[in-house]
């Protein structure tokens, strides 16, 4: 019984040798293997940072060594499988390697951003030899153009610029005009009421009953500005521009009505456009016209625009009606006038050869560059 003891000793204590010798050589070996790894991700690091392109294949050596999921950082992770006394050893290494890597990486960048900056600025080369660019300016809006040009006329003509608010009186937009409540040419001008007093204006006449108020003839004044009415096709729009004119003298006649508007036609359009005058009704004028010009497409032959007539209708306009100077406390028995009214949209699509009003309004870069 003691002889297989003592063998069973005797070969215990020989074992515990071997195993002993097998555990320092184990951790040699260990050692020995991450030093190898990280000697060999030196390598290779450096090699494919040497044969990089560009800044993207920089990118991807840092990603595929330094990320979180590279080949450094995944060394780094098995520290816990070595002694206490050898990780500093290995993580020094491992600390080192990744110093050298990222100034590698740093450089690589660097040298790379260089090389593009400089090609960039070799490509981007300015040639001083070569003419100048022209900027490209804004102009005047094609209604304001035909505004500016219709006051130079009159203002040649002696009339003088009046204006007045867009928020309007009935009593200025109507009554004073004579065209009290009820009354059937109010059906062409119901617009947009505030209160019941109170009306975005339909016409710029207000201003011309304004300005009588305040000043005894003689008058001559044109009235430009925004008015609203409640229209929206191809040839009306809610909110258009008008030019309104007033002439108050001792002796005033048809005549004068009649030479006054020939000339602003000639000088709008041209010295050979043919003008005429239509009877028409105004409340405000008495006796009062519409005034056609040879159309400006066809010259009087006929087409689309003017309907085959050869004519377009341009302005209205007339005799201004006593009971209007009556409103404002002028002797009908000493002076007399004359009124108009013009779109000036209208104008503006018959000087130009325009179809659609609304073209004004689209803010179309291409539309409004012709002007």
């Amino acid at each position: 019984m003691r002889t297989p003891r003592t063998i069973i000793t005797c070969l215990s204590e020989e074992s515990r040798e071997e195993r002993d010798k097998a555990i320092v050589k184990n951790e040699k070996t260990g050692i020995l293997v991450m030093k190898e790894a990280i000697e060999k991700i030196r390598v290779e690091a450096l090699r494919e940072l040497s044969e990089a392109k560009d800044e993207r294949h920089v990118e991807d050596v840092r990603i595929r060594y330094l990320g979180k999921k590279g080949r450094l950082t995944a060394v780094l992770k098995n520290l816990k499988e070595l002694s206490p006394e050898e990780r500093p050893l290995v993580g020094q290494l491992s600390n080192e390697l990744k110093k050298e890597l990222e100034l590698r990486l740093s450089d690589a960048l660097r040298r790379f951003l260089q090389k593009s900056r400089r090609d960039k600025l070799s490509e981007e080369r300015i040639d001083v030899t070569l003419p100048g660019r022209c900027l490209s300016l804004g102009s005047k809006h094609p209604i304001s153009q035909v505004t500016e040009r219709i006051v130079e006329i009159f203002s040649a003509l002696g009339f003088s610029v009046a204006e007045g608010p867009e928020i309007e009186l009935d009593y200025y937009n109507f009554e004073a005009l004579n065209i009290p409540k009820h009354h059937p040419a109010r059906d062409m001008h119901d617009t947009f009421y505030i209160t019941d007093e109170v009306v975005l204006r339909t016409h710029t006449s207000p201003v011309q009953v304004r300005v009588m108020e305040k000043h005894s003839p003689p008058v001559r004044i044109i009235c430009p500005g925004k008015v609203y009415r409640r229209d929206s096709d191809i040839s009306h729009t809610p909110m258009f521009h008008q030019v309104e004119g007033l002439l108050v003298d001792e002796g005033i006649s048809f005549g004068d009505l009649k030479g006054v508007l020939t000339v602003f036609i000639h000088q709008m359009f041209s010295p050979d456009t043919a003008v005429r005058f239509r009877p028409s009704f105004f409340p405000f004028t008495e006796p009062s016209a519409e005034v056609d010009i040879q159309c400006v497409m066809c010259r009087g032959n006929g087409c689309r625009v003017c309907s085959n007539t050869g004519w377009l209708e341009i302005l209205g306009s007339g005799m201004v009606n006593p009971a209007v100077f009556r409103m404002v406390g002028y002797d009908t028995e000493r002076v007399t006038g004359f009124a108009f009214g013009m779109g000036i949209e209208r104008i503006a699509m018959l000087k130009y050869g325009i179809d659609d009003i609304r073209l004004f309004y689209e803010n179309d870069a291409r539309f409004l560059h012709q002007f």
